[in-house]
């Protein structure tokens, strides 16, 4: 396998406070990248820099954040950049039936609008250089649907096909696009979820008021979240791949549970998937 020389080659890596994208911040420089490391929160950044990381301030919700993240991003990179890590994401529990049309909203800005905006800035450079990288870190919820996560699986099912379509739209151009697809990573996404819960869902006035006790005590559970969790660490040979090998993969399926979802999809009538998915619920 051929791979490119990561010497001086720049990164912007969105949603690094924590899990997979400060794994990744400090790898990847490990690695010998230019890394721009980046959050929403001004202690999350000043920590990055306490750590030795260059890092912007950078709210996927605020498209003015976004644009000077931007700015002094390519200030930064003499105005290359030939990679963007797209991470940052949350994750919105509660039934569809329960949930304010604005939590879906917000869920969309964060997950997908956001993410969206800040390509479409990035890709001038990486077009004029006739190279470039994007990654986008995308779920097995991206493949596969489950009760209570209809918010963040229908932004990661928009994840896939916004990243299908872009990576059609790029073919010839030198830009190459990969979707990284873990299962259950251990991050802080779960105490992020539970906040995003509690701020948006009446369990109190809702029919799934049982299964939300459920829902409350798994996203409050200490340790892994499942038998198959792995580390952020699992994530970056496959993003170091995606990055500079001259034959980077469409997928990156991480975890068991991942991999074997994508294969059940395909061989199982969508009934019989359905019934699967809520035993495994």
């Amino acid at each position: 396998m051929n791979k490119s020389d990561p010497a001086a080659k720049s990164v912007l890596i969105t949603g690094c406070s924590s899990g997979i994208g400060l794994c990744s911040a400090h790898f990847l420089r490990q690695q010998g990248f230019q890394v721009i490391a980046s959050a929403r929160r001004q202690e999350d950044v000043d920590a990055l820099q306490q750590a030795g990381l260059t890092a912007v301030l950078l709210d996927l919700a605020d498209e003015g954040s976004i644009e000077a993240a931007v700015a002094y991003t390519l200030q930064l990179t003499g105005g290359r950049l030939y990679g963007l890590f797209n991470n940052g994401a949350y994750g919105q529990p509660g039934a569809l039936e329960d949930l304010p049309t604005q939590a879906l909203r917000e869920q969309f800005e964060s997950n997908l609008f956001g993410l969206h905006h800040l390509t479409r800035l990035i890709l001038p450079t990486m077009l004029a250089a006739g190279e470039g990288r994007i990654v986008q870190n995308s779920s097995i919820l991206g493949l596969v649907a489950l009760p209570f996560r209809g918010a963040y699986n229908a932004s990661k099912f928009a994840l896939e096909g916004y990243t299908d379509t872009l990576r059609l739209e790029l073919n010839g151009t030198g830009v190459a696009v990969s979707l990284i697809e873990p299962g259950p990573i251990e991050t802080r996404f779960r105490e992020n979820s539970k906040i995003a819960f509690l701020r948006h869902i009446n369990t109190d006035a809702s029919r799934h008021h049982a299964g939300y006790q459920q829902t409350l005590d798994r996203l409050q559970r200490p340790g892994p979240s499942s038998r198959y969790s792995l580390e952020p660490e699992a994530c970056m040979a496959p993003l170091l791949h995606a990055l500079t090998s001259t034959k980077p993969k469409i997928r990156y399926p991480i975890t068991r549970p991942t991999i074997m979802m994508s294969w059940l999809r395909r061989l199982l009538s969508a009934r019989a998937l359905d019934k699967l998915l809520l035993r495994v619920y």
